[in-house]
């Protein structure tokens, strides 16, 4: 296969274009590195003729961890915010929570994009693309059925240069799943996570924001009944008195959370809790104290990162303010508190856009390193994160959106950004991204739910997320009070957490089934077709 590159800058004394071709064959790396003029990148891109063979999908990840990316024919599409009015998106803020800004969405069949990998699936074969460095910016690969064309391109638009510059870093492999992504991690030289698969309960699906001192008490009181000894209980938002302002809401904690981590630790499991480190609500005391600290654009405007808490900020990284301030957040959760493991969600926040000295690839990586600093060895739950800068440096990873309490959310809902809330959208995503757990973190697929109160899930839905979760996942979490739960959904929580420990694991896209091993026997679980977009 002959790969063309193209690297166009723009000079003082006019536009720099370099060309050329190089071969890709087999299994290997490429690295792309010339010497560069003085000026500012406009295009680092590669052209590869790939047509589909007859019944091959192709699999491209999206942005961060809550944008839908299943397997696509050549007359499936991506589509974007195409269509939705430009008062609706910028009222809520949707063309932030993806790519919208800066991938263009042509909105016509067999044309997708996504970043730093994509896959060409034809039965059990797969021929993979993937990036080996994103800090030079992110890798985004587009591809044109129509046109057989498989674009490359670096974000990097605008980046100053002058010197050797990175411009590509890519793998390629072709075999089976297993071989080409296990040729990748190798390739990138990242060694297995540490951390151990793990399970327990989030108090997020059941209760939300409103949540205080007496229900956690509560559902850690019924949870003492039906987890183990190390399993995860999780305090997700609705404790803090602002996003942005990490201490306990005095009307709801009065008397903090020092004391329920001990009380947590003390029933046996690990101490949990949810933080938006870099986002700031726009009614916080940090936005009315330290608007020096928010992130702002090119012309100095304030970036709205989405509509939550009624909208939001994001904080800007670079300020040593912001960086003691965050340190002494993660010190106190982390050391004085004594949590031992941090929900740290909203993280794409950190890198939405770029600038001259550095691209939205390498900001994001950088949030990230600062992040693991920060936690030290405790572990970190990332989500809302692009993948890629979250490769070994977070413990446990959403792979998907949030589960919504229904299959798939309301019907206008549906025309929303790619990251909305959604079940189906969830499985599918566990099921597409499930080469990454193991290798790059372990999968968090989000929660599941067994409970009939507060629910639209029909029981075949709950059952299919629950053993999806724990055949596709490193993290298994239910959202339920335990107190409500009847001798049969006891039972059936057990045999989901005995699937949660099954063996040779492997999901056929082709059939729509996941194959394991439990009990010494080779069972088989069906993905219903028509319900979810796998095994078409």
């Amino acid at each position: 296969m002959e790969l063309h590159w193209n690297i166009r800058l723009a000079e003082k004394d006019g536009p720099t274009v370099l060309r050329g071709k190089t071969e890709l064959s087999g299994r290997g790396e490429l690295h792309l590195r010339p010497s560069l003029p003085e000026g500012h990148l406009e295009e680092v891109s590669a052209l590869l003729h790939l047509p589909l063979r007859p019944g091959e999908k192709v699999f491209m990840n999206g942005y961060q961890t809550w944008t839908n990316c299943p397997e696509l024919g050549p007359k499936d599409r991506l589509r974007g915010l195409n269509g939705l009015p430009k008062a609706v998106v910028e009222h809520f803020s949707l063309n932030s929570y993806g790519d919208y800004d800066f991938v263009p969405y042509p909105d016509r069949p067999g044309q997708s994009h996504g970043f730093s990998y994509c896959s060409f699936r034809l039965g059990e074969r797969t021929r993979l693309f993937a990036s080996l460095d994103e800090k030079p910016g992110y890798t985004v690969f587009s591809y044109d059925a129509g046109q057989a064309l498989l674009r490359i391109e670096r974000d990097c638009r605008g980046l100053r240069c002058g010197g050797e510059y990175r411009a590509l870093d890519l793998f390629y492999a072709e075999g089976t799943e297993d071989e080409v992504f296990d040729a990748w991690f190798q390739a990138l030289g990242l060694p297995a996570p540490k951390a151990r698969p793990l399970k327990g309960y989030s108090s997020w699906y059941n209760r939300y924001e409103a949540i205080d001192d007496g229900c956690i008490r509560s559902d850690l009181s019924g949870c003492k009944t039906l987890l183990e000894p190390g399993d995860l209980f999780q305090i997700d938002d609705g404790w803090e008195s602002a996003v942005g302002d990490w201490e306990p809401d005095g009307k709801k904690f009065p008397q903090g959370l020092k004391g329920l981590a001990e009380e947590i630790h003390a029933a046996g499991f690990l101490a949990g809790l949810w933080l938006a480190p870099f986002a700031a609500k726009k009614d916080s005391e940090l936005v009315r104290q330290h608007p020096d600290w928010l992130l702002r654009d090119e012309i100095g405007g304030l970036w709205t990162g989405g509509v939550n808490w009624g909208g939001f900020y994001a904080l800007d990284i670079d300020r040593p303010a912001v960086q003691e301030y965050l340190k002494q957040v993660f010190d106190k959760v982390l050391l004085d508190w004594g949590f031992d493991l941090v929900k740290l969600d909203f993280l794409y926040a950190a890198a939405p856009f770029a600038g001259e000295k550095e691209t939205r690839g390498g900001r994001m990586c950088r949030a990230m390193e600062l992040l693991r600093r920060l936690c030290g060895e405790k572990l970190i739950l990332g989500c809302g994160v692009p993948l890629m800068p979250a490769f070994g440096l977070v413990d446990y990873c959403r792979i998907g959106c949030d589960v919504s309490l229904d299959w798939d959310d309301k019907p206008y809902m549906r025309l929303a950004h790619r990251e909305r809330v959604s079940t189906k959208q969830a499985i599918e995503n566990s099921f597409f991204r499930r080469p990454l757990n193991g290798r790059a973190f372990l999968n968090d697929p989000d929660v599941f739910f067994l409970r009939e109160e507060n629910l639209k899930l029909s029981q075949s839905e709950k059952l299919l997320l629950a053993k999806a979760n724990a055949l596709l996942g490193g993290l298994l979490l239910t959202s339920d009070d335990p107190n409500l739960y009847g001798d049969k959904q006891r039972e059936t929580y057990r045999e989901i957490v005995r699937l949660f420990g099954a063996e040779e694991v492997r999901a056929g896209a082709e059939k729509g089934c996941i194959r394991y091993r439990l009990d010494g026997k080779e069972q088989l679980l069906k993905l219903p077709k028509g319900k979810l977009k796998i095994g078409k």
